[in-house]
């Protein structure tokens, strides 16, 4: 086997590690193992850690830019939108890719990991402007629903957000938000903040509550 077959089968091994538990909380020994190689050969193809995680921040959001890509084809507008929307509901469903892009955004107060991570999240919102020809809040709008739902994947929560939509059928902007399941408990009401007990209410600004800029 090649030193670049290698290579490839420890990047689809870090790739499962360190989805499940990021950058810090996965050890080499972990991928070595899941690769099928020492860990001295490990370091012979990325010196350090970060270089390996740097390698699939980059190839994660390739892959993902890839996938909207390829499920547009042939495709503008809504018909764009709609294809690419359930294409990443299915990267979704997989966990590991939206997961990847997870702890590409928590380990990004490292200036490296951060300079790579927006270059990926800038070449995926050029992408969905190319591939949909829609208006830039739109593009925006889409993009926020997809990090939410990345978010909704990380915490197991998918279902709560199923049929968040770019636009409605009539081409209008809906209101991002849990679509009501009957099997499903119901979202807690929106409380004021004067209501809350009181170790909750220090956390919250006096301004935030009514206005009032005296001490609390």
């Amino acid at each position: 086997m090649t030193a670049n077959q290698r290579r490839e089968i420890v990047l689809q091994a870090a790739l499962i590690e360190f989805a499940a538990r990021g950058l810090h909380g996965t050890p080499t020994h972990d991928i070595a193992q899941r690769a099928g190689i020492s860990q001295p050969y490990l370091f012979r193809l990325f010196p350090t850690k970060k270089t390996l995680f740097l390698a699939l921040v980059r190839r994660c959001f390739q892959q993902v830019t890839q996938v909207l890509a390829t499920a547009a084809a042939g495709q503008t507008g809504a018909d764009a939108r709609q294809a690419m929307e359930s294409a990443f509901g299915q990267l979704c469903k997989a966990r590991t890719l939206p997961l990847m892009q997870m702890h590409a955004y928590a380990a990004s107060t490292d200036p490296e990991i951060r300079a790579a991570t927006r270059a990926g999240f800038r070449e995926l919102k050029n992408s969905v402007e190319q591939l949909t020809g829609l208006p830039p809040a739109q593009v925006q709008r889409w993009l926020g629903i997809a990090v939410l739902n990345t978010a909704a994947t990380a915490m197991n929560l998918q279902a709560w957000f199923e049929g968040l939509q770019l636009t409605s059928d009539a081409g209008q902007a809906t209101t991002a938000g849990p679509v009501p399941r009957p099997d499903r408990p119901a979202w807690p009401a929106r409380q004021d903040p004067r209501s809350w007990p009181a170790p909750f209410t220090r956390c919250v600004a006096p301004t935030a509550m009514t206005g009032d800029t005296s001490d609390p």
